[in-house]
């Protein structure tokens, strides 16, 4: 199956991060494309299965190769690009200095020069997908801090739902978690069960984080992507 063909060249190749001279030289860096790659399974799949593919590349992949805050500034990116919001994607990549000879996240470099390769099925569905009832998240959940701290600080943040995005300025108080940064967030725009991740210079923030420890940077913008489970 086409899995087992992407793992097996993983472990084949075990990338080692070449110097960037290995890089192509007619093509440096190109804009993220909005094109997805079109692919088959080679039997249909539930979106369940899809998923859990996703996930085992996306938890094993920095054992083989290349840095782990990479890894998770591509999966940010790819998770992005699929909702078609490229504009969210490239600024992931830029903040993480991730370049695109071919302007496809399917091969790319970090600026150490270290080569990134993902297979299609992180990229987009394959169009032999089947709906089946989808299984609960397995994702913890961390609970808000139960008092209410003071704003000491505004925190600004680009909220991208869908296809819409807006700037805002959060008060926050530099002693509150992520976590409860997310519950905030969640309750302000009736998010419900909606998925919620804050990436800041390409790397996702842990919900355990303090503010003050996130070294967040002054008048940075923290990008918050809100998804919902895939159907």
């Amino acid at each position: 199956m086409i899995w087992k063909q992407w793992y097996q060249r993983r472990v084949r190749v075990r990338n080692r991060c070449p110097s960037s001279r290995n890089q192509p030289e007619e093509a440096k860096n190109q804009p993220v494309k909005s094109e997805l790659p079109v692919w088959s399974a080679e039997r249909s799949i539930t979106t369940e299965q899809l998923m859990r593919k996703r996930a085992e590349f996306w938890d094993t992949s920095p054992a083989y190769e290349g840095r782990k805050e990479i890894w998770d500034a591509l999966k940010a990116a790819a998770e992005a690009l699929e909702t078609g919001n490229r504009d969210l994607a490239q600024a992931i990549l830029d903040g993480a200095s991730i370049t695109l000879p071919s302007g496809f996240l399917s091969d790319c470099y970090d600026e150490l020069g270290c080569r990134y390769v993902l297979p299609p099925y992180v990229l987009s569905r394959p169009t032999n997908i089947v709906t089946s009832k989808p299984e609960p998240s397995n994702e913890p959940v961390i609970p808000a801090s139960p008092v209410t701290m003071a704003p000491d600080m505004y925190l600004k943040i680009r909220l991208s739902i869908g296809d819409a995005t807006t700037d805002e300025k959060l008060p926050v108080n530099s002693l509150e978690r992520i976590a409860d940064v997310k519950e905030r967030i969640r309750q302000n725009h009736n998010l419900g069960l909606s998925r919620i991740r804050m990436i800041c210079c390409g790397k996702i923030l842990n919900d355990k984080t303090a503010i003050k420890d996130a070294k967040i940077p002054k008048s940075f913008i923290v990008q918050v992507i809100v998804s919902t489970d895939l159907e």
